[in-house]
């Protein structure tokens, strides 16, 4: 297995993985459409260093709305876009007309 094909996905299931323990210890999740691409990649980038600066922009995006569906399915279309894909849109493929 290449090294591309191992870590595509791996920022991904990070972020889901975060919302699931931010909702079931604070009842809280971070709405990613409020995070910008290049502050979080290079905060990201930085973290092993000082996580000071990841943890005030996670901070700052946190939600009540842990229940809320459409900051769920922002937050894929976040994802996707931070890894360089944002060609479709999950809500729009997802709304029934």
């Amino acid at each position: 297995m290449t090294k591309d094909a191992f870590s595509e996905g791996n920022g991904r299931s990070t972020r889901i993985w975060l919302d699931m323990i931010l909702k079931k210890e604070l009842n809280r999740v971070i709405d990613w459409s409020l995070i910008d691409k290049e502050e979080y990649l290079l905060a990201m980038e930085r973290s092993p260093i000082k996580d000071t600066e990841i943890n005030i922009l996670l901070k700052s995006a946190l939600t009540d709305k842990s229940n809320d569906r459409d900051i769920y399915m922002k937050g894929i279309d976040a994802s996707y876009r931070f890894e360089g894909y944002n060609m479709y849109s999950m809500y729009e493929l997802d709304r029934k007309d």
